[in-house]
């Protein structure tokens, strides 16, 4: 018994092996297939990305000027509302002061 398992195990691991290397061979094949496959998928949208490239240059540009105009006119609210709050202030310490000199 032991005689043919040490003549037969051999020969039985071989044989797995054998069918293990080609089915590591059948999908290296596939995945090499399938690579080929996305690097062509990904090589179209690369190539139609370029074509809205411009597009998004033009949309940068007009978020970049509307930015600008947006943040000119804040800050010019800003600076008016400081101006009205000021001279409301100014307006009040007068005030307090003849309201001091009258007394």
């Amino acid at each position: 018994m032991v005689e043919n398992l040490n003549t037969y195990l051999p020969i039985l691991i071989y044989i797995l092996l054998c069918v293990l290397i080609v089915l590591l061979i059948i999908i290296s094949v596939k995945v090499i297939k399938t690579m080929n496959k996305v690097e062509d998928i990904v090589d179209d949208m690369n190539s139609r990305f370029k074509t809205f490239n411009g597009v998004f240059k033009v949309i940068d540009v007009i978020i970049d000027k509307i930015s600008i105009v947006t943040e000119t006119v804040s800050d010019s609210m800003i600076v008016l509302v400081k101006n009205v709050i000021n001279k409301i202030k100014s307006k009040k310490e007068r005030k307090e002061i003849e309201n001091e000199e009258e007394e």
